[in-house]
């Protein structure tokens, strides 16, 4: 068994991670969050690349690579902060291709493979949706429900009206209007989804525990750096142990949606859980490392923050997915006991 990525897969984290360190520098997520928009010319860069459609199959435009891949973007995407719709247009993407009708993926992955046509993803009750990940030009949404299903709207029907929220390195839209059901099994196109949403944020995490580590380095306190303080180094490492956990689940949960389905939705819920609970816990961690300026708007830390606190409910909270855990295992007990 292979616990290490391929040829392939390195040489796309260190394109992603090279291009993005250079391109999505915190001082460009800084300007663009002052300006309330995203970053449309690199959108345009990444698009040629053919970043947006990298999960989607050939026959539709995309790369034909898989869940692992696209997590390997996601993560480097998180770690700059970049204000790009990648994770909301290949979540709608990757939603549409599992659980769509033949026409719904001839209609709209082509578009969102090549990235001309951008998408919004998120959770909606009651007809409604609050807070959506996606630009406010989007085309398409992919709205989960509580009840396990998922409709696809086309925004050009339906009203939409850009969110402000803490967060202001993406933009975030409401939305309402009729779509139409996503006719198949819709809990495994969420699980893709929450696996895309686990990527990114764990790369959040793992850049706000590096800023908050080579901080705490430099922060003298007494003629002292802070972080030679016992209560300081531990929270640092539980901060690392935090990040590693979530990427261990989520590109556990990545390989699971390539190459072994049934144990998707358990993989996928642990990651859900895990990196939620996790990136909350290391950038709140990071805010306070840097003590009174950590949630200062001239400084760094509050980005990775606000974006965890946003993310932890686009897909639904940890409730449901510990429910969704709770179900599986009821249902393994009752087969062994059969």
């Amino acid at each position: 068994m292979r616990f290490g990525f391929d040829e392939d897969q390195i040489e796309i984290q260190r394109t992603a991670s090279g291009l993005l360190e250079a391109r999505s520098t915190l001082e460009q997520v800084r300007i663009h969050a002052d300006e309330g928009g995203d970053d449309r010319a690199l959108w345009t860069e990444l698009c040629e690349l053919g970043w947006p459609g990298i999960a989607v199959s050939e026959q539709y435009g995309g790369q034909g690579y898989g869940s692992v891949e696209l997590a390997i973007l996601l993560e480097q995407a998180g770690r700059t902060m970049t204000s790009v719709p990648l994770f909301s247009t290949a979540a709608a993407a990757l939603a549409i291709e599992s659980a769509g009708s033949d026409e719904q993926r001839d209609r709209w992955l082509p578009g969102l493979a090549s990235g001309e046509t951008t998408a919004a993803v998120g959770t909606a009750g009651n007809g409604r949706a609050e807070i959506v990940a996606g630009r406010v030009d989007a085309s398409v949404a992919v709205l989960f429900d509580d009840e396990g299903g998922a409709r696809l709207i086309d925004l050009a029907d339906a009203l939409v009206e850009p969110t402000a929220t803490i967060d202001p390195t993406r933009s975030y839209l409401a939305i309402q209007g009729p779509g139409d059901d996503l006719p198949g099994d819709t809990d495994a196109a969420l699980d893709r989804a929450r696996v895309a949403l686990a990527a990114e944020l764990t790369g959040v995490a793992s850049r706000a525990t590096e800023l908050t580590v080579a901080y705490v380095k430099d922060r003298k306190q007494f003629g002292t750096p802070i972080g030679a303080y016992q209560a300081v180094s531990h929270r640092c490492a539980s901060m690392f142990l935090a990040v590693e956990s979530s990427r261990s689940v989520t590109y556990h949960a990545a390989w699971a949606a390539d190459a072994a389905p049934d144990r998707l939705s358990e993989a996928a819920a642990v990651a859900h859980t895990v990196v939620i609970d996790a990136s909350r816990e290391a950038t709140c961690s990071a805010i306070q490392a840097h003590g009174g300026i950590g949630f200062t708007w001239e400084a760094d830390p509050h980005w990775f923050y606000k974006r965890a606190q946003i993310g932890a409910y686009l897909l639904g909270g940890t409730t449901e997915a510990r429910a969704q855990l709770a179900d599986l295992v009821s249902e393994r007990l009752d087969d062994q006991n059969d």
